[in-house]
């Protein structure tokens, strides 16, 4: 099943998708938008563009788990979306993925413009990968019982 990342941010919101086989999660893009409806709307959009069966959006929580104002904003947004689209959407946590993109960046010698065009959507394609990796985990546990 094709399955869609969302790092939901203020201005900019990052998207990945994998495969149907749920092996490689590639970024695919960055919505460039301040309104919050209109970042959801948009989503949607992209939801049905890349035919995806399961939304994953990124959850901001705080290192000691707590909820902030951040991951509030991305359970309100995740609530909406779920309004607007016909599959599952998810909320998954997220915690150091922009740390963990901005890290690939640096090794790449990723810098200036371009380097604030992808981190997004290099960190939603992280929280796709972590995200695919539990399922693979999951699945692995059923088998073996």
């Amino acid at each position: 099943m094709k399955i869609m990342a969302v790092d939901f941010g203020d201005a900019r919101t990052g998207l990945a998708v994998c495969d149907r086989t749920e092996f490689l999660a590639s970024p695919v893009g960055v919505i460039h938008e301040k309104n919050f409806e209109r970042t959801i709307q948009k989503v949607s959009y992209a939801v049905a563009e890349y035919a995806v069966g399961e939304v994953v959006v990124g959850y901001p929580k705080n290192m000691n788990g707590t909820l902030g104002e951040r991951a509030l904003k991305c359970e309100e947004f995740a609530k909406k979306l779920q309004e607007l689209v016909d599959v599952p959407v998810k909320l998954w946590d997220e915690r150091s993925t922009t740390v963990s993109a901005i890290q690939v960046l640096n090794k790449t010698d990723t810098r200036g413009k371009k380097r604030k065009e992808v981190v997004d959507s290099l960190a939603a394609a992280i929280i796709l990968e972590s995200y695919l990796n539990y399922r693979q985990n999951q699945k692995a546990q059923e088998n073996s019982k």
